[in-house]
């Protein structure tokens, strides 16, 4: 029998058709294997974790067969509770595959301790006033003293206790400003002690 004969005989044609079904059944097969080994179109939903404590956001993630990483801590933010999530990544809504894991920002226990610069005493409030509230204090009572120097910063007071450079305060804390009235002439104030109550 020539090829060209074999070619056209039914035997070959029957061996044809069932190797062309065998290869369709197998891509389909293969396409089906795959669909389910990589659970395709199966998405868990991101819960929202914002304002919830650690303890809660770990039960919480796990139920639905997520996984955290803390990525870093934030300035604290008094709206809401210590050590509990201010952000995350993938945002609360969005649809991802089980297992991934879930990008944690946390607020800190409380507000950063900030230092009193060395710069202050001894300056204008003019300046002092901007170099103070820059660094996240609030400004208390502004007294004057009798001073040489008029509107010269002679003391900080936080809660009624002297502040020096150096002394740290919670970030938001109040400072309260003594400042030198300009009423005195040289001599008389080497005679006055400027950290006296008026």
């Amino acid at each position: 029998m020539s090829f060209f004969k074999f070619l056209f005989s039914k035997v070959f044609l029957k061996n044809l058709v069932i190797a062309i079904i065998l290869t369709i059944a197998l891509v389909i097969g293969l396409f089906y294997w795959l669909n389910y080994y990589t659970n395709h179109n199966e998405y868990i939903e991101v819960p929202d974790l914002s304002k919830l404590e650690m303890d809660i956001v770990e039960k919480k993630l796990d139920q639905v067969g997520l996984r955290y990483v803390i990525m870093d801590s934030t300035a604290f933010n008094p709206e809401y509770p210590s050590f509990s999530v201010v952000d995350q990544n993938p945002s609360p809504g969005q649809s991802v595959k089980e297992n991934r894991k879930i990008y944690l920002t946390i607020n800190p226990k409380d507000y950063a301790l900030v230092r009193i610069p060395e710069n202050i005493i001894g300056n204008t409030k003019r300046q002092v006033l901007p170099n103070l509230k820059s660094l996240g204090f609030k400004i208390g009572k502004i007294s004057k003293k009798p001073d040489i120097a008029k509107d010269v910063v002679l003391a900080l007071k936080h809660q009624n206790e002297n502040l020096k450079p150096g002394d740290k305060l919670k970030k938001t804390s109040v400072i309260d400003i003594v400042v030198g009235d300009g009423s005195l002439d040289y001599s008389e104030s080497n005679t006055v002690n400027p950290n006296e109550d008026e």
